[in-house]
């Protein structure tokens, strides 16, 4: 390692993104659309605002990963979600590959629901 002051600031510098920050949001957007177009087949409300999305990360590469849930544990499109999420990822203009991660922790409860799902819901 170098004790030089420009390696040091070049250390601690923030790293830029090789994408364009316009690039980065229309992708954002686009992605979330997509998201938005997968639906739990037992309840009338898209993914997205169910709040069964945790985190969704773009690479420099465009590539994504989401890390997602489920209402519960044994539901019973669990192995067919994932996939579906992908598949609607990878239409976005500009991804180069999506795989989504299914996680537990923590737990979803109806407190991550979206106002715009619990009015679908009626559970104002």
């Amino acid at each position: 390692m170098s004790d030089s002051p420009a390696f040091a600031e070049a250390w601690d510098a923030p790293q830029k993104s090789a994408l364009a920050q316009g690039e980065i949001d229309r992708m954002t957007d686009d992605i979330i659309e997509a998201l938005k177009s997968v639906f739990d087949p037992e309840i009338p409300v898209d993914i997205y605002e169910l709040g069964l999305i945790y985190k969704v990360d773009l690479s420099d590469d465009r590539d994504v990963v989401v890390e997602m849930t489920l209402t519960a544990p044994g539901c019973p499109v669990a192995g067919e979600m994932p996939i579906w999420v992908e598949e609607a990822v990878k239409k976005v203009k500009g991804v180069r590959s999506a795989r989504a991660e299914l996680t537990f922790d923590p737990p979803w409860d109806a407190s991550k629901m979206s106002d715009e799902a619990k009015l679908a819901l009626n559970m104002f």
